[in-house]
């Protein structure tokens, strides 16, 4: 039996229309059960709380619960194991910073891992901004007074971080790249003991976001020389930009969270979840409660979130690879 090229091409037509109208009754039944979101992050973290946030608003838009699984530690493996074992059907979703996405697979060679090999970017929620701080005693009265005094004395300055490659430490690493200064990193387990120890001035600098540190910067003991951005926000107006306080008026330091979902999520569901997340996101709830951490909402496509993660791959492994940091 033979058939004609127009009977072929008529025969694949109809067969991507049904796979076309499959896909869309996917996504419109989805989800009819429960949606977990494997986190990294702890409980009581500001990407937590903004999840349960974001969580609850889904649970009633999609009428299904939305349920919490948090798996901090392992430098974000322990979450990233646990979602890549979930089948591909958008029912099991992992929330990661741009770090885990960008940074890790420069700082963990040996494991040969490249985030988005394994997952594809689903959703955007926020983008955060960092801050310098320092003790509210300090000397230093903006980032030129900063840079100065690294340079009279090279290596012997110490910043701190939450951790190594996180945004704290490879802001820092740029700062030395732009400016041709050298200090020390002093990578801590607990942030609020990192900034415990900033008010002290036990430790200079280092760092900062609005959650991690408004608690020591509310007691007095910590005060911002600028905020690594090219633009003041509304909620730090007194804050001067990077350029303003005498620093480079190119660095920027900032995080963006996104969803994720296992590789081979139908096209329909990832593009029905992004819609969702982004009407989530537009909830003058959640958008009160962004604005009093300085986050920025973000409805970004997937396109765009994996757009803007090659760009912070891209400074990441030339840092990684300038200040020979690995997690190996």
């Amino acid at each position: 039996m033979s058939f004609s090229p127009r009977a072929l091409l008529t025969g694949m037509l109809a067969l991507a229309s049904l796979a076309a109208t499959g896909a869309l009754a996917q996504a419109g039944d989805y989800p009819n059960k429960p949606v977990t979101l494997v986190t990294p992050f702890a409980a009581g973290s500001g990407p937590d709380a903004v999840l349960r946030l974001v969580s609850d608003k889904l649970s009633r838009l999609w009428n299904q619960r939305v349920l919490i699984d948090n798996r901090p530690g392992g430098g974000g493996f322990i979450a990233i194991d646990q979602a890549r074992r979930a089948a591909p059907d958008g029912y099991t979703l992992l929330q990661l910073d741009s770090e885990h996405i960008a940074a890790l697979p420069h700082l963990y060679k040996s494991r040969n891992f490249v985030t988005l090999q394994h997952f594809d970017p689903v959703a955007s929620l926020f983008r955060t901004p960092f801050f310098v701080a320092v003790s509210s005693e300090s000397k230093w009265k903006n980032m030129g007074d900063l840079i100065a005094a690294a340079k009279a004395s090279p290596d012997a300055i110490v910043y701190g971080s939450w951790g190594v490659g996180s945004p704290g430490h490879l802001g820092a690493q740029q700062l030395e790249a732009l400016t041709g200064i050298r200090m020390r990193h002093a990578p801590f387990r607990e942030v609020s003991q990192l900034f415990s120890n900033v008010g002290t001035g036990e430790v200079p600098w280092s760092f900062a976001s609005i959650p991690s540190s408004q608690g020591i910067y509310k007691a007095g003991k910590l005060r911002y020389l600028a905020i690594a951005a090219p633009k003041r926000i509304p909620q730090m107006p007194d804050v001067p930009t990077m350029a303003e306080a005498g620093g480079p008026a190119s660095l920027e330091v900032n995080s963006f969270v996104s969803l994720l979902a296992p590789k081979g999520v139908p096209a329909a569901v990832k593009a029905k979840i992004n819609a969702d997340v982004a009407k989530v996101i537009a909830d003058p709830e959640i958008r009160a409660r962004f604005d009093t951490f300085a986050f920025e909402p973000l409805a970004w496509s997937p396109e765009e979130i994996e757009r803007n993660a090659e760009a912070k791959s891209k400074v990441y492994g030339e840092l990684v690879r300038r200040g020979n940091i690995s997690l190996d």
